[in-house]
């Protein structure tokens, strides 16, 4: 890649590593990159593409993508070991586990580095179906050990939640959290709440341990002359799942739109009189905080989330929504029946959820706690030379 006008003005540089995610991450590109250079960094993002191009002003270093898991721990990781190598850079940020070997080698290098835990691996692991149950303890336990060598090595680690944080030392994390860029999902010409059709929307992807089947058997429970619908914006995984899905009756009222951009996620959401979150109560699950929450709250939309502590604190705090146990089918279309028959208590919800989000939930607050760590990684130099 060319050397950039603000490499020759001597702007500290940033890459961000990820075997994993696409280019156009949510969190890796739109939050944190796009927030990083909008502050004056001069960022690279290393991730799996087709091609090296730039975007934003951000350039996007392709590593090839990965066809299977193992593929993606033998092949993608070196990858992006060897891209990192050919990159000068004051900070180098990575995203996925996988990546804590190439963390230390960079660290070993002399570069700081930063790992950005999105969630709470070990336990994730234990949940992992396609991991054969004896060994789910052992790999959890290697890569536990993995990230506590890590986070004593690291220069910082950015945690996306708090109960994330409370797994490393107070004093080598920060507190990142992946909420939603103000306005961004609000759609410019909304359509009135009111006049809407009876539909209810999920964003993300579709599995079985996040609601799938819960969500088209409930829907498929409302009275037949709502015409009610559930419009799935994601893809749905593994393929066994989908035939799954399809044979059940509730089907024939999923709308699958499959993925979408950010407009049309926005324009998904101005037509929908609910969002659904399903999640089982899985140990990764429980004291998540899923970014499909807040952007239904973002959006004005009142929500229908599984009953859990801390979700409890979220939804029943901002008052936005009803709180459902996901293994109940018939409480979570009870709970839709009742936003279809309450349109003017649902849209106030709708509103009491936004107003949550603009007051303490926004990716504002978050993005200048990332400048923050950054600049006191840099010494200010991005603050004296932008």
């Amino acid at each position: 890649m060319p050397t950039s006008s603000r490499q020759l003005m001597g702007l500290p540089t940033v890459v961000h590593l990820t075997s994993v995610h696409p280019p156009n991450d949510i969190r890796i590109f739109v939050k944190e990159c796009k927030t990083l250079a909008d502050a004056g960094y001069t960022v690279s993002l290393i991730a799996p593409g087709e091609r090296d191009h730039e975007r934003d002003g951000i350039a996007i270093l392709a590593i090839p993508q990965a066809g299977s898991r193992i593929d993606r721990i033998l092949y993608s990781t070196s990858g992006v070991l060897r891209r990192a190598l050919h990159q000068e850079a004051a900070i180098f940020h990575f995203h996925d586990p996988e990546l804590i070997p190439v963390g230390l080698l960079l660290k070993l290098r002399g570069y700081k580095v930063i790992y950005d835990a999105h969630e709470d691996v070990s336990a994730d692991i234990l949940d992992k179906q396609w991991i054969p149950p004896m060994l789910r303890w052992p790999i959890a336990i290697c890569v536990s050990g993995l990230e506590k060598l890590g986070s004593r090595v690291f220069d910082q680690v950015v945690a996306a939640t708090p109960a994330i944080a409370r797994r490393f030392p107070a004093k080598r994390v920060t507190i990142v959290q992946n909420f939603p860029i103000l306005d961004e999902l609000v759609d410019a010409s909304p359509v009135t709440y009111v006049s809407r059709p009876p539909t209810f929307v999920y964003i993300g992807g579709v599995s079985a341990v996040r609601g799938a089947a819960e969500m088209v058997d409930a829907i498929g429970m409302l009275s037949e002359d709502r015409t009610a619908t559930l419009r799935i914006a994601g893809r749905i995984a593994p393929r066994g799942l989908e035939a799954d899905l399809i044979a059940r009756p509730g089907w024939k009222a999923v709308h699958l739109a499959g993925w979408l951009d950010r407009y049309g996620v926005s324009a998904l959401l101005s037509e929908g009189r609910a969002g659904v979150v399903l999640f089982h109560p899985l140990r990764n699950h429980v004291e998540s905080q899923p970014t499909k929450l807040f952007e239904y709250m973002s959006a004005g939309l009142p929500v229908i989330a599984s009953d859990f502590p801390h979700w409890r604190q979220i939804v029943a705090g901002a008052r936005c929504g009803i709180l459902v146990d996901p293994f109940d089918v018939t409480a979570v279309a009870k709970a839709m029946q009742w936003i279809l028959d309450h349109p003017d208590e649902a849209e106030a919800m709708g509103r009491r959820g936004m107003n949550a989000v603009r007051e303490r939930y926004s990716w504002r607050v978050e993005g200048q706690r990332l400048i923050h760590l950054y600049d006191s990684l840099t010494n200010g130099r991005r603050t004296c030379a932008a």
